[in-house]
């Protein structure tokens, strides 16, 4: 999809750009591949805030996204590409024999475009294969992590990820933030990469388009009281008085490490991201 851009009538209209949605062909979802969307404004169970800056947005209904591609041997024909407003790609609706699911939209889709999964399926944009059957150096994307758990890797706009190697069993992936992580053999992933490309030079332009995605307004620590943030209080424009910021609850940021140290899958990450 391309980028549009406005005459600067206004002036949240000067530095604001929007998807132009050239690729998308269907405007109404399936409504057989819906769900509705309970908004809890960042609160738990308990009522409790505990993601803080979220709170009202648009409606919205979740699309059922088939992330295991495990129709083996079935041919799919895309009917239409679409605009998902839960995720930052592109979703594509394909006919499984009679069957329709959704996928993530892959750059090369087309209209028409036939697609399949299985041991025996082309290296081909769209087609899903386990990473055994797939050469050294091929890119794909919505790899999984757990076999029949479905793709978690490179889901979003734009991303890809390369198979590095295979050995033992295991798949030697380089994924798009740069680390190297192993994964078994056996784990399905869709060659290509995921559509949508130019999602990441979107300008937002204004806070109010901001609001209409579920985000409320950020206040800086710095400018608040003593008793409401670490970094508040002072005379004027003052420093945050610490060696790094913090969190409101004193944790460290910029740079502290959250993984934890003994976690089960560190032994399968071969490089850490930089």
């Amino acid at each position: 999809m391309g980028i549009k851009s406005y005459k600067p009538v206004t002036p949240s209209r000067r530095n604001m750009t929007v998807l132009d949605f050239s690729c998308c062909t269907k405007k109404k979802p399936e409504k057989k591949l819906l769900k509705t969307i309970k908004k809890n404004s960042g609160r738990n169970s308990y009522g409790r805030i505990t993601v803080r800056h979220r709170g009202g947005g648009n409606r919205k209904k979740y699309r059922v996204i088939d992330f295991k591609r495990r129709n083996f041997d079935v041919v799919g024909k895309i009917i239409s590409i679409e605009y998902d407003p839960n995720r930052s790609s592109n979703i594509a609706l394909v006919d499984f024999d009679g069957q329709k699911r959704y996928i993530i939209a892959s750059d090369d889709f087309v209209v028409g475009q036939k697609i399949v999964s299985g041991k025996n399926a082309d290296i081909k944009c769209g087609n899903a294969l386990a990473l055994r059957d797939m050469p050294v150096g091929t890119f794909v994307h919505n790899v999984e992590l757990y076999p029949g758990r479905g793709g978690q890797i490179a889901r979003s706009a734009g991303n890809t990820a390369q198979l590095m190697a295979k050995e033992n069993g295991l798949a030697l992936l380089r994924l798009p933030s740069g680390e190297l992580r192993q994964v078994r053999e056996d784990c399905m992933a869709t060659v290509g990469q995921v559509g949508n490309l130019n999602h990441e030079n979107v300008k937002i332009g204004k806070a109010g388009r901001k609001r209409h995605m579920g985000w409320r307004p950020t206040v800086r620590g710095s400018v608040m009281n003593p008793c409401d943030h670490p970094h508040g209080g002072g005379e004027g424009k003052s420093p945050i008085g610490r060696a790094s910021p913090v969190t409101p609850w004193g944790v460290p940021t910029l740079g502290y490490k959250t993984r934890k140290r003994y976690k089960k899958s560190n032994k399968f990450i071969i490089k850490r991201c930089n």
